[in-house]
């Protein structure tokens, strides 16, 4: 029976899964969706071959990286030929218990350094993890590359017993982001129904849960903070 180093198989057996489903949609030509499993994968093979020392599994591991970073590559060009032609329209659908959707993944290829200002429309952010979510979505635009000086979000206000929580939260967040030197407009409106989200370099992106798409998570205490 070999040796295995109990800490790096959850890594491993994490990047199968991730390049298994990124083998899948490749196949069913969702080739966006497919891209940012590879990447995913392809990054957590890359941690596992940090921590391997055995000289055969990393020959191993080098190779399996390099031919998914290879058929990844491939997928980048068709992509951005598309965006040239004029023919690039997306449709990433997340499944229930999928991974590798983390906002970096799917945000990061359309904030380059042109961008200064953003647009969110979100009718539901209001309650803790919806709160949370949106934080971590400033988190990073403010870690990013990108030179992001305004953020717009317009939602509705919660009329129950979490007003008060969700006005704090977000005024916690608006001085966070101040301290970045980035000034968050706060908008309420009581029709709001359609979720998207704006870049001033030309990127709209329309999703169907807005910011929570994620399961909700087990009740946390804790302050709003960058």
């Amino acid at each position: 029976m070999a040796a295995r180093n109990s800490g790096q198989q959850p890594h491993g057996v994490a990047a199968s899964t991730l390049l298994k489903r990124a083998v899948e949609l490749d196949s069913d030509s969702r080739y966006q969706e497919a891209f940012v499993c590879y990447q995913e994968g392809i990054d957590m093979l890359l941690q596992l071959l940090k921590g391997t020392k055995d000289s055969a599994k990393k020959c191993h591991l080098r190779q399996k990286i390099s031919d998914f970073m290879d058929r990844a590559e491939e997928i980048k060009k068709f992509l951005e030929q598309e965006k040239e032609d004029g023919k690039y329209h997306k449709q990433i659908k997340i499944e229930e218990n999928a991974t590798g959707f983390s906002y970096e993944s799917l945000f990061q290829q359309y904030l380059n350094a042109a961008v200064t200002e953003v647009w969110i429309e979100d009718p539901y952010i209001r309650h803790t993890h919806q709160l949370y979510n949106f934080l971590r979505f400033c988190e990073m635009l403010v870690k990013l590359p990108c030179k992001v000086k305004t953020i717009h979000l317009l939602t509705s206000m919660d009329e129950g017993i979490g007003k008060g929580q969700q006005i704090s939260g977000l005024e916690e967040i608006r001085e966070s982001l101040c301290k970045h030197g980035i000034e968050l407009e706060i908008e309420f409106s009581s029709s709001i129904h359609d979720r998207e989200i704006r870049f001033n370099n030309g990127w709209m992106i329309k999703i169907g849960r807005g910011l929570d798409y994620f399961k909700k998570p087990q009740p946390a205490v804790g302050i709003l903070r960058l």
